[in-house]
This record gives structure tokens, C-alpha cells and sequence, in this order.
């Protein structure tokens, strides 16, 4: 069966006014969450090159906070598994996993508002030399803190619904 320029349109149309009655606006629309979180949250500071990486695609996603209202208190884990064995009994597959507890907490505050933990994993090859496996560990980890990131970024956009302070 093939879809008419004229029948797409009037289907989508139909989503789209179906959404709207039902209060739906984009997140990053005008008045969305996304406008209302941009440039209010502070991570805290990195120490590592896995949570500057975190921070790095955060503030990427949700602008730099000059003057935070909220601060964004976190800790990543990662545990590293082999994945593939070859006949000569060498790893030549990693699997890196991730795990990042996070709390929201007003600006100077302690007082917790939203929390969750967000998992995910990457992966790299060894096969190659020790410099090329140690750039493609590296690269696993950047990977995994951007994945992260995104994920607690969803995440606040999701159910931030009373965050305007």
C-alpha cells in the first residue's frame, strides 16, 4: 500500500492536534522544560577524565550555569568485564560499565529534590597495540560519561515538571 503526499499529511495533522489537546509541549519548545532548566543546573566539579567528559556533554546539552539555582551532586562507578577470548587465550574485547547516582539539591542546599540512577554500558577492542587499546579504552569512557550524561539529562527534563524556583 502507498501513502499519498495528501494522506501523510492528514495523518500527521491528526497527531499532531491530538498532542496538542492533550497538553503536550515539546521540551525544548517555547516554555518547554528544556527552556526552564537551561543554564540552572552546576554539576559537580569534575576530577577525573570521566567526569569531565560527564560534565563536559551535561553543560552541552543544558548550557553552563552562571548563576545556579540548582546543583546537580553525582558519582560514577565503572566496572570493566572481558568480553572475548582468542584461541591464544588473550582478551581481545572489553565491556565497560557504567553506573551514576545522582541527586538534585537547591543551589547551597542539602535538601534533596529529584534523584535516580542511571546504567548503561560501551565497549572497545584490544586487538591492536597497547597504545591504540589504551586510546580506545579512553575513548570507551568518554563514550560511556556522554551516554550518562544524556541519560540524567532525559531524565530531568522528564520529571522536572516543578522545578522553577
Amino acid at each position: 500500500m502507498s501513502w499519498s503526499d495528501g494522506s501523510r499529511r492528514a495523518v500527521l495533522t491528526g497527531v499532531l492536534l491530538a498532542l496538542a489537546g492533550c497538553g503536550f509541549t515539546p521540551v525544548y519548545g517555547p516554555g518547554g522544560r528544556g527552556d526552564a532548566l537551561r543554564a540552572t543546573i552546576r554539576p559537580t566539579e569534575p576530577d577525573t577524565d570521566l567526569t569531565f567528559a560527564f560534565v563536559r556533554q551535561f553543560e552541552e546539552r543544558l548550557g553552563r550555569a552562571a548563576v545556579p539555582t540548582w546543583d546537580l551532586v553525582y558519582t560514577i562507578a565503572t566496572t570493566e568485564e572481558a568480553l572475548a577470548i582468542d584461541g591464544s587465550n588473550n582478551i581481545t574485547r572489553y565491556n565497560l560499565e557504567g553506573t551514576i547516582d545522582w541527586t538534585l539539591v537547591p543551589a547551597g542546599g542539602t535538601q534533596m529534590v529529584l534523584s535516580g540512577r542511571e546504567t548503561t554500558f560501551t565497549a572497545y577492542s584490544a586487538t591492536g597495540s597497547t597504545i591504540s587499546t589504551l586510546e580506545s579504552e579512553r575513548d570507551a569512557e568518554r563514550r560511556l560519561a556522554g551516554i550518562l550524561a544524556d541519560r540524567v539529562v532525559t531524565r530531568l527534563l522528564g520529571e522536572a515538571s516543578g522545578l522553577t524556583r
